[in-house]
């Protein structure tokens, strides 16, 4: 074989090696970056979180935590923005990364919408993930006030990543509680070992949410659609701290 072709046939495959290799190495750093955090209902298939938003999971771990008071009194702010006198917090839970809130209608079961707090600027601002995508009702309300979520990427639209997910607020969800609770549970065993699910999931318009709690403490938060029962595990809220019921 001629000295100059096999010199370019050797130069074309080193290269053609050196691109899977990164390749494979840009992949499995995507894996571990983000991880899974969906699962279909019934134990269907996985699905790695791309950059879709920023801020599915980060460790602040140089911020002081908020108070409860801080929280509330934030969440108030932004409530007072939506002139809604039927919107009421429920429940705030504080961890290292944020405040979650819950948000009910005055007088109905469902939840509302779901609210998270930035330690720093101490803003509420729509939660990511199922609130935003799932949500039947409050969806639109979330997108509206999207430009106060810190480093949130715009231009994720509709209910998201589930095509089960009806347009209309007052069907009845196919998943019940108690299937959203068993569903949960049969995640959390194929995938965090040894964590329990909790036995009372906030309801809200298209969706449930519930703790999973760790050697007997609160561990994490994760939704179930109610329509699929398509798991999706919240990876931002980082190490539970302490929560408060709001009467």
């Amino acid at each position: 074989m001629n000295k100059t072709i096999s010199t370019t046939l050797t130069v074309i495959v080193i290269l053609a090696i050196a691109g899977v290799i990164f390749f494979a190495g840009t992949m499995h750093a995507r894996a571990n970056a983000f991880g899974p955090f969906m699962m279909g209902g019934n134990g269907g298939m996985m699905t790695n979180g791309g950059n879709m938003m920023k801020g599915y999971r980060y460790n602040n771990t140089n911020l002081t935590p908020l108070t409860v008071n801080q929280a509330k009194a934030s969440v108030e702010k932004y409530l007072a923005k939506l002139n809604n006198s039927d919107l009421q917090i429920t429940e705030i839970m504080i961890f290292d990364n944020n405040a979650y809130v819950v948000v009910k209608e005055t007088g109905a079961e469902n939840g509302a919408f779901e609210l998270l707090v930035d330690p720093t600027s101490q803003i509420a601002y729509p939660e990511h993930g199922p609130n935003m995508m799932w949500n039947l009702k409050y969806s639109g309300l979330n997108h509206q006030y999207m430009t106060l979520v810190p480093g949130a990427s715009a231009g994720v639209s509709g209910y998201g990543w589930d095509t089960n997910t009806p347009d209309d607020v007052s069907g009845e969800m196919t998943v019940t509680s108690e299937q959203a609770i068993e569903y949960a549970q049969k995640y959390l065993d194929a995938h965090i070992f040894g964590a329990t699910a909790a036995t009372d999931p906030v309801r809200f318009y298209g969706y449930y949410t519930l703790d999973f709690e760790k050697d007997g403490k609160i561990a994490g938060m994760l939704s179930v659609n109610g329509y699929s029962g398509q798991i999706f595990l919240h990876t931002w809220h980082g190490t539970f701290i302490e929560e408060l019921a709001v009467q």
